[in-house]
């Protein structure tokens, strides 16, 4: 196991800083330590809020940085009764709100009433579109990683951060804060910036603030460093291991994010036996801390004509035909989902809906239900660069085996 970080003497305020709010333009709204042994993210925070009001620098629109689980900040744990990004399902958030705070059950239910109250403030204020930037780390080593639910406007975003992109994780993970944040229609993104306690986590997070700060348009592009010409990998998740309650999962030892598995390679073991990995590919996010429910993934690279035809596709507009198709019928109650019958369409798996844009939610008895995602309308539309959201070169964490 890696040592967690060590606890805050002092609990972090919820309220890190803002900066800007005088000049109309997005809101960049950036979370850190949602995870109370990740305080790379609310440390970074910190710095470039700092950096910003010594720098006076020109600001349009409102950056705003906040702290997600204090409690479990103050003590250097994941979290102290529930994983607090995993608590935030649209219908549970709806709870909360009608609930009275005596009712309250547990640390996170404070937490997450506190946090929910401040985001809907800023939200409230804001005078423009909306970039939700969630900062994260992990208890292996390795690169960081960017995390998006698969649009064309969060490509954008991410592709500038110069990391490998994950798509299909938010799929994986129900109830995260990023997710709920995207399904409101605001872009949203998560940047992974290496193991927990590495020095390099901390400037990892506080490079990506400033590349999200110049792509939102809130500050010059001038006023971080240029990009490097080399394209990030993007890659797809083929495998989710998940630990139940008593498992006793115990990760091999020395395993870093993206680092190439074989079919059938030892990855761990539990009370089962020995877990062997399902496909070749890369592994990513080994568990080597106490707390956590997902044991690892296996990724695999998403080659770049995919991603050039989904965004040609999506342009078409051709997601209107998909009711069409024997088997799919839009979902009576929910705007922009779609029911499919998987005895009827079962010549049409998941990847065409992937390609149109929409997103499984779940999958029971027969029948498929997918959402599409979106953004508000209007949202940074003055971005037209194609090159950026249609193509995608060098592979750079293409696997060999």
């Amino acid at each position: 196991m890696t040592p967690e970080p060590a606890a805050q003497p002092d609990p972090f305020p919820r309220l890190l800083g803002s900066y800007g709010g005088h000049a109309a333009g997005p809101l960049v709204l950036s979370i850190g330590g949602m995870h109370g042994n990740e305080p790379a993210g609310v440390l970074a925070l910190q710095q470039v809020l700092r950096d910003l009001h010594a720098s006076h620098l020109p600001f349009r629109g409102r950056f705003v940085g906040l702290a997600g689980n204090r409690a479990a900040l103050a003590r250097g744990r994941r979290y102290i009764d529930q994983d607090f990004n995993r608590l935030w399902s649209p219908e549970r958030v709806q709870r909360l709100k009608r609930q009275e705070r005596s009712a309250d059950t547990g640390a996170e239910d404070a937490e997450q009433r506190e946090l929910l109250e401040e985001i809907e403030a800023q939200l409230t204020r804001r005078q423009g579109p909306v970039v939700f930037l969630d900062l994260h780390t992990t208890s292996a080593a390795g690169r960081p990683f960017v995390v998006i639910g698969d649009t064309l406007l969060n490509r954008r975003f991410a592709f500038r951060l110069r990391a490998a992109v994950i798509l299909g994780l938010e799929e994986q993970l129900e109830g995260t804060l990023l997710n709920y944040l995207s399904e409101r229609g605001h872009v949203a993104i998560g940047f992974e910036a290496g193991q927990h306690a590495a020095p390099s986590a901390v400037e990892n997070h506080v490079a990506a603030i400033w590349s999200v700060l110049a792509t939102a348009g809130c500050i010059p592009t001038t006023a971080v460093p240029a990009p490097s010409e080399r394209r990030p990998a993007v890659v797809e998740i083929r495998h989710h291991h998940l630990i139940q309650d008593g498992d006793a999962f115990v990760m091999q030892p020395g395993f870093t994010n993206f680092q190439p598995v074989r079919r059938g390679q030892l990855l761990a073991h539990d009370r089962h036996g020995p877990i062997r990995a399902a496909e070749s590919g890369q592994i990513l996010m080994p568990l080597y801390q106490g707390q956590g429910a997902d044991g690892f993934f296996v990724v695999r690279a998403v080659r770049p004509v995919w991603l050039g035809l989904a965004a040609w596709l999506r342009r078409l507009r051709l997601e209107r035909l998909l009711p069409a198709l024997p088997g799919v019928r839009r979902h009576p109650d929910l705007a922009a989902t779609l029911t499919i019958d998987l005895r009827i369409a079962r010549w049409y798996g998941l990847e065409l809906f992937h390609l149109l844009g929409f997103r499984k939610k779940r999958s029971r008895a027969g029948k498929l239900i997918v959402s599409r995602r979106w953004h508000e309308p209007g949202a940074f539309e003055e971005w037209t660069d194609p090159e950026v959201v249609n193509t995608h070169e060098d592979q750079t964490c293409t696997s060999k085996t």
